[in-house]
């Protein structure tokens, strides 16, 4: 056989033989099966407790994990005989004392029963992952806006999935999932945020790329950040809107 043909032939048999290795895989099921690392047990939470690992910031009996947002001065919103708070119109938004990248956040809001206003200032505030990226908390039912200003979306930036509220006076949950943007060291950014919510056990938001900071007005944009606080803002227009039940899984 002349060399270049054997060559050739070689090459071929070598090809199928890596092809049919990679169809038929390991012949030992010990090949495929991984013993470390050993996930870290989490007791789950019972009747609405939180999960074992659980960072809890707000236990709905004072407001020692918070501060004003604008002068780090003492929270003035209104502390609930029920384990609730009440946001204290103009009086600023409030936030976490501690700063957090990537979480698993579980909290629990409610608009008033009695109905005031209408549109985008009826029972508005907002969840604010970092400070930065919104989640809008609005009482949609029977008052309709924007749908990328709704209940549960992305603020200006993603339509929830579905509407899944509760009646007006009842209380909603969230359950997010988030997993912070990552930035070079020049500042750039390398990966965006991504958000997942859970509406009431809805899910709304599916792993949804956030493009940026929520804006009332113009594109959002990046600007590169470290860990930041948890936000819950105070829309300044007699919103009403009670928050209980507030905890945290860090994912980083």
């Amino acid at each position: 056989m002349p060399l270049k043909s054997y060559v050739l032939a070689l090459s071929i048999l070598l090809m199928a033989s890596s092809v049919f290795g990679q169809v038929n895989g390991p012949t030992q099921p010990e090949a495929t099966e991984t013993y470390e690392p050993v996930p870290p047990r989490v007791t789950p939470g019972l009747d609405g407790a939180p999960p074992s690992d659980a960072i809890v910031l707000f236990n709905g009996k004072d407001f020692d994990q918070w501060i004003s947002t604008s002068d780090s001065t003492s929270v003035n919103w209104h502390l609930n005989k029920d384990g609730s708070m009440t946001v204290k119109d103009k009086t600023g938004n409030i936030q976490t004392k501690q700063s957090f990248g990537s979480i698993q956040l579980h909290i629990e809001w409610r608009s008033p029963k009695e109905v005031q206003m209408s549109g985008q200032n009826r029972a508005n505030s907002g969840v604010f992952l970092q400070g930065l990226y919104e989640v809008q908390v609005l009482d949609n039912n029977d008052n309709g806006t924007y749908v990328n200003g709704q209940v549960g979306s992305i603020y200006k930036q993603s339509v929830p999935l579905a509407m899944a509220s509760v009646p007006s006076g009842e209380w909603n949950s969230y359950d997010i999932i988030y997993h912070a943007p990552k930035f070079s060291r020049g500042g750039n950014i390398v990966s965006p945020a991504t958000i997942t919510v859970l509406h009431n056990g809805v899910l709304i938001q599916d792993h949804f790329e956030i493009e940026g900071p929520s804006e009332y007005i113009g594109w959002p944009q990046y600007k590169s950040h470290g860990k930041r606080p948890l936000m819950l803002q105070d829309h300044r227009d007699n919103s009403r809107v009670s928050y209980r039940n507030i905890w945290v899984r860090e994912l980083d």
